[in-house]
């Protein structure tokens, strides 16, 4: 489903392309937009329920599915992100996209464990390429899912650059949508972690509460929910208001 499409065309360059491209003409879109957003008498809230699809909440709301395109014209974050996913799409997702090993150490790293290193577990035997560092919350990441698994609590170590060997206790190791991606106080402001004076990282325990790469994208996925949606007695004088003015 893609309004833009029935957009007018006209000639746009993209940044340093020496040639015009043929594009839509957006600036149709965004008149019309601010148009309706304007007046506040012709929209209304709505929530998205689980697994609705636009096309179902457009039958709920004008009896035809043929105005879904219009929860899009009303609210910038559906055309940014797209329609919400269902609970199940979301896990799925979260699954595929967030699929690092994260592994969390409390022993300070800024000047050891880089990226491109390899750490071995002396307990476990596993072995991994660092590809990504979290200085703040002490995490290192390493692709996929090391087998055999690092194991909390046990000793890692690595060679630096400099051929000496660096070594970390390891705190914790989940897959990247299960791991940590901040801490939040009771107010739900993220709170930075302390360090020790010798350079460790302090336990950010207590009040503050972790907040996963899982938790964080389910906040995101359903503040997706609510949305603004154009008046049933409205709904037919805006959509041909609107299909006149882009010319379809």
């Amino acid at each position: 489903m893609n309004f833009f499409r029935y957009f007018p065309r006209t000639f746009y360059k993209f940044g340093d392309e020496s040639k015009d491209a043929v594009f839509e003409n957006l600036s149709i879109y965004s008149d019309m937009v601010d148009q309706i957003k304007d007046k506040v008498s012709l929209y209304q809230d709505y929530h998205i329920l689980p697994d609705e699809r636009p096309d179902q909440v457009s039958m709920k709301l004008y009896g035809t599915p043929d105005y879904h395109w219009t929860f899009f014209l009303m609210n910038d974050s559906l055309r940014e992100s797209g329609w919400p996913y269902s609970d199940a799409e979301l896990y799925l997702f979260a699954q595929k996209k967030y699929d690092h090993t994260v592994l969390t150490t409390r022993t300070k790293i800024y000047d050891r464990f880089k990226i491109g290193q390899t750490m071995s577990g002396l307990t476990s035997g596993a072995s991994a390429v660092i590809v990504h560092r979290n200085l703040q919350l002490g995490q290192v990441w390493v692709e996929g899912i090391p087998d055999p698994a690092f194991l909390n609590g046990e000793t890692i170590t690595s060679t630096g650059a400099d051929g000496s060997l660096e070594s970390i206790v390891l705190t914790s190791s989940e897959i990247q949508y299960n791991a940590v991606h901040h801490y939040e106080n009771a107010s739900g402001e993220w709170v930075d972690i302390g360090f020790e004076s010798d350079g460790d990282y302090s336990d950010p325990g207590g009040l503050n509460t972790p907040i996963t790469w899982l938790d964080k994208v389910t906040t995101e996925n359903n503040a997706l929910k609510q949305i603004k949606v154009i008046r049933p007695n409205s709904i037919e004088v805006v959509a041909e208001s609107f299909r006149t003015a882009v010319g379809f």
